[in-house]
């Protein structure tokens, strides 16, 4: 009904191309309100959702990982508590732990449940940086094991991120030789033309600015891969003399 009404108005002010863009906008609108109907916060972007239960949902995956290898590391929930201290304050990162650990860490955590919430209404970017945020626990221990990754792995999958985000972030982690080429998501055996387009294409990636977020959380992670985007193709620019 919303785009019948806004191309009407379109027509009225502009008409035929008016018309046209009244009915886009106004198709825009129908699926914005639809996906607030659905989504219990009646927001779509993650940025607006900072609520509690995201935040439960993101300790539910750093649980899942720190629990993968069948020990909890102290080294991997330090990593987990001071990432919330530096980015909501000490005093947030109590309650949000203290409430985590008394009504959800107790209960059996179904994958599908807690990643729902960010396949429904964040954006991909936004699911990215959680991908990074999960491998920086499990290398908080100095080791990645092949059972976190694996985990990591089916968390990624749940989160609907194709396999060449999985395995460039990765690669930012586990050291092997063609790292670089793994960042940017191409072969060793990539032309020059290639690896010059592939560096644009994973620098727009995860630009700091693609979030589209003040949390500071989110933009610490994206400036961090942001960086090792820019260091893979500076490897690959003196391996090959560019």
């Amino acid at each position: 009904m919303i785009k019948w009404i806004t191309a009407l108005l379109g027509y009225t002010y502009f008409r035929f191309g008016g018309a046209i863009l009244g009915y886009f906008l106004g198709s825009m609108l129908e699926q914005l309100f639809q996906q607030q109907n659905k989504n219990p916060f009646g927001q779509v972007q993650f940025q607006r959702m900072r609520t509690e239960q995201v935040q439960l949902n993101l300790l539910s995956l750093a649980a899942i990982v720190i629990k993968a290898d069948g020990k909890v590391d102290e080294r991997e929930l330090r990593f987990v508590r001071n990432y919330f201290i530096a980015n909501y304050g000490e005093a947030y990162a109590s309650s949000i732990f203290s409430k985590f650990n008394t009504e959800v860490n107790k209960k059996s955590q179904n994958l599908e449940e807690v990643t729902r919430l960010f396949v429904q209404a964040s954006r991909y970017e936004t699911r990215l940086q959680i991908l990074h945020f999960l491998f920086g626990i499990a290398n908080a221990d100095g080791h990645i094991a092949t059972v976190e990754i694996e985990k990591i792995q089916q968390i990624a999958a749940a989160l609907q991120l194709r396999t060449m985000d999985f395995d460039s972030i990765k690669a930012m982690f586990v050291k092997s030789t063609d790292n670089a080429y793994k960042i940017l998501e191409i072969s060793p055996d990539a032309t020059n033309a290639e690896v010059k387009k592939a560096y644009r294409n994973m620098a727009k990636k995860h630009h700091p600015d693609r979030i589209q977020s003040k949390d500071p959380a989110l933009k610490k992670g994206a400036q961090e891969k942001f960086q090792q985007v820019q260091a893979a193709y500076e490897t690959i620019q003196k391996e090959r003399g560019l």
